[in-house]
């Protein structure tokens, strides 16, 4: 009996000792964030003091944070940008991924490859020429001209993950729809997207996040201050040649990640749904 409750025991040492580690490697960083930014700038420099442990909490760096930056604007144009860019990017996705999925013709398949190589390319590259369409249109420091550059990266990887969902809707019922009298935007409208539900919250909760933390495209055709995003904003005024407002910096961090958060503890089963229907066929 003793050797089988170790054994027991060391099976479930086995089973639960990675997943401990790999939460406790998941969860640092945002206990880092959350202990900086309730320390005080003395604390915060000091050698002596154990530096995982918060000695003397103080909100001073939040009020700081909230006071003396934007931050409240830049959060506000935030979720503006990633609201929008996400809409369209879903919109557009399941424009261009249902035609794949369900209908048949010449190019479907390079299409389709073509989709792929697209989400692939790395922003740098992108960048360039949007820059100079963006000046051309005369949007710069506007954020008109990051909400139509993120479907750029949004809407391939919208239209890979809902082509794949698509393909998990039984045909029968658009054929039934389609008997009946229906259109083919009417059976998408009406059969298919109400089907879709996971699909279409897994791939709108990876635009939001994207959207949300992009960086790049917002710090070269955002400059001003009240048109910054929380990226940007953040590192651009908590920044200022080598010296590093650790304290509001954190806060700005911690601030920023929690709608994220938020958002996949609510939608993290759809999300999960959304990501694995496509590798089913059947």
């Amino acid at each position: 009996m003793t050797v089988g409750r170790g054994g027991w025991r060391m099976r479930l040492l086995t089973l639960w000792l990675p997943l401990g580690v790999s939460l406790v490697f998941a969860l640092f960083p945002f206990y880092w964030m959350a202990i900086t930014s309730l320390k005080s700038n003395q604390e915060l420099y000091s050698r002596k003091v154990m530096p995982l442990i918060v000695h003397h909490p103080t909100l001073k760096h939040y009020v700081d944070l909230i006071t003396e930056t934007s931050f409240l604007q830049w959060t506000w144009n935030t979720f503006v940008v990633a609201v929008l860019s996400t809409a369209i990017s879903l919109l557009f996705g399941a424009m261009l991924a249902y035609p794949l999925a369900r209908m048949r013709f010449a190019g479907a398949t390079l299409v389709s490859f073509a989709i792929a190589a697209t989400y692939l390319v790395p922003q740098p590259l992108l960048f360039v020429p949007l820059a100079d369409l963006i000046n051309r249109l005369g949007l710069g420091d506007t954020l008109t001209s990051v909400i139509l550059t993120y479907p750029t990266l949004l809407v391939p990887f919208c239209a890979w993950l809902l082509m794949g969902y698509f393909r998990t809707v039984p045909i029968e019922l658009e054929d039934a729809a389609r008997i009946d009298g229906a259109s083919r935007l009417q059976t998408l409208v009406k059969i298919v997207l109400p089907l879709c539900g996971p699909g279409f919250i897994s791939a709108g909760i990876f635009a939001f996040t994207l959207a949300q933390n992009e960086f790049l495209y917002a710090l070269i055709f955002l400059t001003k201050t009240d048109v910054r995003t929380v990226p940007v904003g953040a590192i651009a005024e908590l920044v200022r040649g080598d010296v590093f407002y650790w304290g509001q910096l954190m806060a700005a961090a911690l601030l920023g990640s929690i709608p994220v958060a938020i958002i996949y503890s609510f939608f993290v089963e759809h999300y999960v749904a959304g990501l694995t229907a496509g590798s089913v066929k059947g």
